[in-house]
């Protein structure tokens, strides 16, 4: 049995939302030993904590696993990426940052230094595939964000009403205020609508949101962050998802909402289109077009049927993203 390392933020224990190495890491400790790092909340500390793991295990780990965004996680990766370099410790990066085209054109040196030395680098969408391919880098797979079927429960959405639900952290470039843009839209043209917005406060959009929120005096349920169980659960009395960002990949959150049954309504960045056909099993619009979504929302509300349809192609799709059928992808590259 081969020995793992996984580092990358696991903060749900501080109220952020829950990430890949807390759900991914459980599920690989039934074939490999696995440790993890870091649930440091200090950022400092947690780079530290990050840093002190791979020393420490510098002999006892045949792999390490290190999640990569474009945020500030992307200087984390990189330390870590080139500790295991000087360890002599073969590293894979698991590709999550859906704007790390922002890395790759400003950070050159940087991306260099970490990607091309990778043993792998692994991207959960072709779109980051392609992107990083355009960027020179190889050694390149794509294995799918994965979700547990069996845990969502299907369940067409009744468009009596339009109830629109919204989960992502509340962060600057999943563009929150978009959501009650277009709430405040559908009610000034006479249809009665509802929203609720689950997810933690990341960098002061909370405030912001119910800022304008009351400025535009519509009323937005805020939940803060929820587990995934509870979050499922409130889903059940809303019809719509949307999704708002400005920059994403293949965002777990709307894989669950096509399995839920709930049509989606989403911006066209990134992983999106790679994961939602327009029309077909989703609904796209360009982003920040608050007009768009809103036409493509009444669109859904005034065609139940074609809603309908949607949904159930939606939900075919995810069941591919199973975690039973991709476990297998994983193996074979960790074997």
């Amino acid at each position: 049995m081969k020995n793992l390392l996984y580092i990358g933020n696991a903060l749900s224990s501080h109220g952020n939302t829950i990430t890949s190495i807390e759900t991914l890491s459980k599920k690989l400790s039934a074939y490999y030993k696995i440790k993890t790092a870091s649930t440091k909340k200090n950022k400092v500390f947690r780079l530290l904590d990050m840093m002190y793991i791979v020393f420490r295990n510098r002999s006892w780990a045949d792999m390490v696993l290190i999640d990569t965004y474009s945020t500030l996680n992307f200087y984390y990766a990189f330390a870590v990426s080139q500790l295991c370099r000087i360890l002599g410790i073969k590293y894979i990066s698991f590709l999550k940052g859906g704007n790390l085209e922002h890395r790759l054109k400003n950070n050159k040196f940087l991306s260099k230094l970490m990607f091309k030395h990778a043993y792998l680098l692994i991207a959960p969408s072709y779109f980051l595939m392609d992107l990083f391919e355009e960027y020179g880098y190889n050694k390149l797979i794509c294995i799918p964000n994965t979700i547990e079927i069996k845990d969502y429960d299907y369940k067409e959405a009744d468009l009596d009403t339009i109830r629109l639900l919204w989960v992502r952290s509340l962060s600057k470039i999943y563009n929150p205020e978009m959501a009650v843009e277009v709430l405040d839209a559908i009610i000034k043209l006479g249809f009665k609508a509802e929203l609720c917005m689950v997810g933690p406060d990341k960098d002061g959009s909370m405030g912001r949101v119910k800022n304008l929120a009351d400025s535009k005096n519509v009323q937005v349920k805020f939940t803060g962050n929820l587990t995934r169980e509870e979050w499922r659960s409130l889903s059940e009395k809303y019809n719509i998802f949307i999704n708002t960002t400005d920059f994403d990949n293949t965002p777990v959150s709307v894989m669950e909402a096509m399995a839920l049954g709930l049509p989606v309504v989403s911006t066209n960045v990134g992983g999106l289109p790679y994961l939602i056909q327009d029309h077909y099993d989703g609904m796209l619009v360009k982003k920040a077009d608050v007009n768009g979504m809103v036409l493509a929302i009444l669109n859904l509300y005034h065609n139940p049927e074609m809603a309908r349809k949607i949904s159930r192609q939606a939900r075919i799709k995810v069941e591919q993203f199973d975690w039973e059928i991709i476990k297998e992808q994983r193996s074979e590259i960790l074997a």
